[in-house]
């Protein structure tokens, strides 16, 4: 029996991933991996988050992320490899890290008692993270832990986003969601990435959005105005109750004080990352 307050690791999620995400949308990121070689932007941000799983190609890519077209993965992958190693990425990759978040939380932050404290409750929360059938969790748990705090903070929030990712996978497919069902439904909530982004990045077009639209009208999830309907909400939240499920051991090993403290020294690092332009103005906008 669950020794939490519902939803309590949801809502630490949801101050951690902020964290990891800032990397896809930082100026340092295009820096540190044009100084590799790399031109294209979407080729630097799929080496960057699949280089924990080696010179891979664009089918393990499509299995471990979901929701990206395969024939737009089979564009970069593996032929990003070529321009450099993963061993390369991830390297840029960290250094990426590590001037976004001195850049957007300063050095007095990055320096503090709250930070070094941040770290040690995440990367305690992983220790009861699982690996098996997760495998981008996995792949980034074979990862040296870095020593300085906020990278040590970083790579934890990593650690338990992927852990909570390939757990929702999962319950999207026991919910027969597929990819783009998947982002028309979490967009409709309000909480999902801007469509136009959302295709961008991801090598869908629009008519794949709108067949997905429609697929979800046909099963009652969507109304005309493609708002969630009372059993769309109803599906959303049983989704995110299943992820919970799946994702609940982190948690229950920090315990109910460890959590709370955890969520609020992630909320003051998260909401100064926002503060200091982390992501775009638009992310979540609807079109």
């Amino acid at each position: 029996m669950t020794s939490l307050p519902p939803r309590a690791g949801r809502r630490c999620h949801h101050m951690l991933n902020p964290m990891h995400s800032t990397v896809y949308f930082s100026p340092d990121l295009d820096t540190e991996f044009q100084a590799l070689g790399f031109e294209d932007a979407t080729a630097m941000r799929l080496a960057s988050r699949s280089a924990a799983m080696g010179a891979v190609g664009a089918g393990t890519v499509a299995a471990a992320f979901f929701n990206y077209n395969v024939e737009m993965l089979a564009k970069h992958l593996p032929a990003v490899w070529d321009i450099a190693s993963p061993a390369e990425v991830g390297a840029a990759r960290l250094r990426t890290v590590d001037r976004t978040l001195r850049r957007l939380l300063g050095e007095e932050a990055i320096a503090s008692a709250e930070m070094a404290e941040a770290a040690e409750l995440a990367l305690r929360a992983t220790e009861a993270c699982t690996r098996h059938a997760r495998p981008l969790y996995s792949a980034h748990a074979d990862l040296p832990v870095p020593e300085a705090p906020h990278l040590r903070y970083w790579h934890a929030a990593t650690l338990l986003r992927e852990h909570r990712g390939d757990g929702h996978l999962a319950a999207l497919l026991t919910l027969d969601l597929d990819p783009l069902e998947a982002m028309v439904s979490h967009t409709a909530t309000g909480l999902g990435m801007n469509p136009r982004l959302a295709l961008g990045a991801r090598g869908w077009r629009r008519a794949d959005w709108d067949a997905a639209a429609d697929r979800l009208r046909e099963r009652g999830l969507l109304d005309a105005e493609g708002e969630l309907t009372a059993e769309g909400t109803a599906l959303r939240e049983e989704l995110e109750e299943r992820t919970d499920r799946l994702d609940s051991a982190p948690y229950e090993h920090l315990g109910a004080a460890g959590v709370e403290r955890l969520t609020e020294l992630g909320k003051a690092f998260r909401n100064a990352a926002f503060l200091a332009g982390a992501f775009p103005a638009d992310l979540s906008a609807k079109i």
